[in-house]
C-alpha cells in the first residue's frame, strides 16, 4: 500500500521527533541540556531517563494518528502515513515540547458523512484512552515528596527566594486533570502545577489532554469539526463559525484596552482589527461581513475591558486561531444528503464532545 520511500521518510520523521522530545524532556523534567554547563549537562544517563517523558508523549500522538490511519484503511480512503513534526529549540535556548504534533494527509475523496465522522473521531478517542492510562500510572506512582529536591536542590536553602528576573511557568488546570488529582493522587506527594513538568508521566499525560482538546475544537476540518459535521449536518457551518468567533474573542480579550496610552492604541487597533479580518479569510463570508465582524469583536472587547479592567483572555491561542482561520478555514467539505448518523455513532459523537469539555484548558500554559 505504501512504498519503501514513504515508510523510510515517515519513519525518519518519527525517529527525529522521538529524539527531539527526549532532548526536550531532559530540559523540562531534569533541567539538563546538551548545551548546559557541567552541572546541567544532559548526560547519557539523563538522556535515557528522559524517555519516560518522550515515549508516553510521542506514543500517545502515534496512537492518535494510527486511529485515523486504520479507520481510513477500513473505509478504503487513501491517506498518508503519519507526518510527525520534530521541534526542539534547545539550541536557541528556548523551551519546546520536542514536537508540533503529527498529521495525516487525506489523499482520497471522502464521499459520506459517516466516513468523515469515523475517521475524525477515531484519533482523539484512541489517544485519549492511552492518555488516561498514562495519567493513571502517573498519579498512582508519584515519587516521594522530597523527589523535587533532586531536581531543585536549591529549594533546600532557607535563604532561597526564587530566581531573580526569571519568568515563572505553570500548567493550567482542566476538569479531567483536576478530578484525577482529587481522586487518585496522594496529597502529600502531588506537586504544584508549577512543578508538574518534573513528573514525566503526568506532564506527558497533561500534554496529551491538551492536544486532544485542540483537535476536538468544533471548528472547520479539525477532528471536532468532523464530529459536529456528523451530528449536525445542516448546522455545521454556523456552529463552526460561532465556535471560531468565541475562540478568537476569548484569545484576544485585552489586546486593546482603554488603559493603554493613545500612542500605543494608534498602532494596536488597526493591526489587531487587520489581524481579525485576515483570520476570517476562509470563513466563506463576504469582505463586508468580515470587516463588520472584525470591528465588532474589537469594539466589544474594548468596552468589556473598559468596564472590567482585569478581564484578559489567553493570547497564546491567537496563533492557532490564525492558522485555523487563514490556513485551514472554518468550513467543511460537503457530501450529498443529510442522512443522520446511527444511534451508536451519535452516542460516540456526544462522548467526544464530553471529552473535549473535560480536556480543554482555557489557559494551558501560564507565564508570569
Amino acid at each position: 500500500m505504501y512504498s519503501r520511500k514513504e515508510y523510510l521518510r515517515h519513519g525518519v520523521l518519527f525517529f527525529l521527533t522521538l529524539i527531539a522530545a527526549t532532548l526536550a524532556g531532559g530540559e523540562w523534567v531534569y533541567g539538563k541540556s546538551v548545551f548546559g554547563s557541567e552541572e546541567s549537562a544532559l548526560t547519557w544517563e539523563y538522556f535515557f531517563k528522559s524517555f519516560s517523558y518522550s515515549i508516553p508523549f510521542v506514543g500517545i500522538l502515534l496512537i492518535h494518528e494510527l486511529g485515523h490511519l486504520f479507520t481510513s484503511i477500513y473505509h478504503r480512503v487513501k491517506c498518508s502515513l503519519p507526518f510527525f513534526i520534530p521541534a526542539w529549540f534547545g539550541f536557541l535556548g528556548a523551551p519546546s515540547l520536542g514536537t508540533l504534533g503529527a498529521v495525516i494527509r487525506m489523499k482520497g475523496f471522502v464521499n459520506s458523512r459517516k466516513k468523515f465522522f469515523d475517521i475524525g473521531v477515531a484519533g482523539p478517542l484512541a489517544g485519549f484512552v492511552v492518555a488516561l492510562g498514562v495519567l493513571f500510572y502517573g498519579f498512582l506512582n508519584l515519587p516521594p515528596a522530597d523527589y523535587i529536591y533532586e531536581v531543585h536542590p536549591e529549594y533546600l536553602d532557607p535563604n532561597f527566594e526564587g530566581y531573580e528576573g526569571a519568568i515563572e511557568f505553570e500548567l493550567g488546570q482542566n476538569l479531567l486533570f483536576w478530578m484525577m488529582t482529587e481522586v487518585l493522587a496522594d496529597p502529600e506527594r502531588m506537586p504544584a502545577m508549577s512543578e508538574l513538568i518534573h513528573y514525566p508521566y503526568l506532564f506527558a499525560g497533561y500534554l496529551a489532554l491538551f492536544f486532544t482538546a485542540l483537535n476536538l475544537l468544533p471548528i472547520g476540518q479539525l477532528d471536532g469539526g468532523h464530529v459536529i459535521f456528523g451530528l449536525f449536518p445542516r448546522h455545521h457551518e454556523k456552529i463552526s463559525l460561532v465556535a471560531f468567533t468565541a475562540f478568537i474573542f476569548y484569545a484576544g480579550l485585552g489586546v486593546i484596552s482603554p488603559y493603554l496610552s493613545a500612542s500605543e492604541l494608534i498602532f494596536r487597533i488597526p493591526l489587531y482589527v487587520g489581524f481579525l479580518f485576515i483570520c476570517y479569510f476562509k470563513s466563506g463570508l463576504s469582505i463586508q461581513n468580515r470587516i463588520t465582524i472584525a470591528l465588532s469583536i474589537a469594539a466589544v472587547q474594548y468596552l468589556m475591558v473598559f468596564f472590567q479592567p482585569t478581564l484578559e483572555g489567553y493570547q497564546g491561542w491567537l496563533l492557532f486561531a490564525f492558522l485555523l482561520g487563514r490556513i485551514m478555514g472554518t468550513r467543511h467539505p460537503e457530501v450529498s444528503g443529510f442522512k443522520p448518523l446511527d444511534p451508536k455513532r451519535q452516542w460516540i459523537g456526544w462522548l467526544a464532545i464530553l471529552i473535549f469539555a473535560l480536556c480543554f484548558s482555557p489557559q494551558p500554559f501560564i507565564f508570569s
